[in-house]
Order: C-alpha cells, then structure tokens, then sequence
C-alpha cells in the first residue's frame, strides 16, 4: 500500500526509526541493518557509517517500489516484538501514534490485527470514539503527577489505552487503563501521606481506592465504579478471565474511561 508514499513522510518515517531527541527509542547506525532484516528484507546492505536517518531513508527509497516492503518495515516498527529485548514495553503504542500521524496525511493508518500491526486505510473516528476518552478530562497528566518521568509513563499509558480501544484490544485496553489508575493513585499517596509507614510495593490497588475515597481525593461513585475497573484490570491473569466468564468488550471500555477521567479530575480538584 506504501510503495506510492511521499518522500517526505517517508524521511520523517526514517527518522522515527531512528529514534534521538524526542522519539521513544534511538538506534545506533549498526542497529539499522538488522532492523530492516527482521522487517523481511533480504540483501540489506551494510551501515556505511553515514548520518544514519540519510542511509535508512536511502535504503527506503530504493526499495519503495518493491511491493509491501514499506508496509513491511513500517510494521515492523510498530510490532510489540521489536521492543522486547529493550525493556520498552510502551514504545510500540508510542511509535504506533507517531507513524499514524506521518500516515494519515498520505491515507494510511497502523491498526493491530491478533496481535500484529497491519497497514488499512485511514478509517476517521467516529463519533463515539472521538468522545469516549476525553470527553471529561480536563487535566493533563503533567499538572497531575508530580514525578515528571512517571507522568510520561502513566501518558504514554493513556495514549496506549486509547490506541488498543480504537482497535479492539479491550482486555489490553482495560489492563492498561487499570495500571494508570494504579499509578496515579500511589502518586497521591506518597505525596499526600508523607508520614506513611506502608512501602509503595505493599498498596494494591483496592488499598490505594479505599483510601483515595477516605481521605476525600475522589467521590463516591468513582470510588465505586474504579472498585469495577480493579476488577477487570486484574485480567491480566489469564485464570482471572476463565473464572469470570466473559471478555471485556467495547461497552466494558466506554464504562471505564468515565471511571478513568473523574477520577483524575477529583484528584486535581482536590490537590493542594
């Protein structure tokens, strides 16, 4: 689908590959070769020890008329596996985002498939999905969390929720909406409850709730809706799934991205 892709969007897609200054992760120049063989090429050539964003766009542009090479790579790029032996476990949705926003201006877009990323054309959201995420939240995650590199985190982690949900992946969507619950919470308790014996590894998430509720940081109907979104958040153990039943679904979803955005806007109103 990509053989046509402007040279443009094809040197910004480079660059994301990349990686440096801003973007999620940076590949020395070696690393280049071996990036474009695990995306199915055969007979790369060696890094030559050029600027590495110029050898990679060259090594794109002479291939962009071989069929699904492009597609192949830019796939690649957004593949969870690429990011395993990195310790990045979130760089897959952030790269997914940043290459959806190259894409969209040449009509493509990266959705996920069982699991693998998969090049369609740019499908605009609709109406529900525009509203489902932000619809009520009225803060931003940096005013939020006084940790600065743990806000990136738990961002990154919204943003992922919201690129799993516009797929289909519900459970992972639930899952990673329930981490960010987690972890904004244990941010309000350490920085609130200075006096705090408990270490932060011994707080669940049913502990940090509870609390959140006493102490006034959140409503009573978010106390008991997130006490649902800790439900399913523990999903991520498969025995959990089996036991209740059924899988999340798009209604379980849009249930718990309410629960998500009152509950960080309680916990900014009630900042101090």
């Amino acid at each position: 689908m990509l053989e046509d892709i402007d040279d443009n969007a094809l040197d910004e897609v480079a660059r994301v590959a990349c990686g440096g200054d801003d973007y999620p992760v940076y590949r020395r120049g070696g690393e280049l070769p071996k990036l474009l063989q695990q995306a199915g090429w055969d007979n790369v050539a060696r890094y030559n020890n050029e600027p590495r964003r110029a050898w990679l766009t060259n090594q794109l542009r002479a291939r962009r008329h071989v069929p699904g090479a492009i597609d192949a790579f830019v796939c690649r790029l957004a593949d969870r596996r690429e990011y395993v032996h990195r310790n990045e476990p979130l760089a897959a949705a952030e790269v997914t985002q940043l290459l959806n926003t190259i894409l969209a201006t040449e009509g493509f877009e990266i959705a996920h498939s069982q699991g693998r990323p998969i090049i369609r054309p740019y499908k605009p959201p609709t109406d529900q999905e525009q509203q489902t995420p932000d619809v009520i939240l009225h803060v931003a995650m940096a005013d939020l969390v006084r940790d600065a590199d743990l806000a990136t985190v738990l961002e990154s982690r919204l943003n992922e929720a919201r690129i799993c949900d516009r797929n289909g992946a519900y459970a992972s969507a639930v899952i990673m909406l329930g981490s960010l619950l987690e972890g904004v919470l244990l941010d309000a308790v350490k920085a609130r409850m200075s006096g705090s014996e408990k270490p932060p590894e011994r707080w669940t998430l049913h502990d940090l709730i509870e609390t959140a509720h006493r102490e006034k940081w959140i409503q009573a109907d978010v106390r008991g809706f997130a006490g649902k979104l800790r439900e399913y958040r523990n999903l991520v153990h498969p025995n959990a799934q089996v036991k209740i039943g059924h899988a999340p679904d798009r209604d379980t979803v849009s249930m718990c991205w309410p629960v998500i955005n009152a509950a960080l806007n309680d916990l900014a109103a009630t900042a101090t």
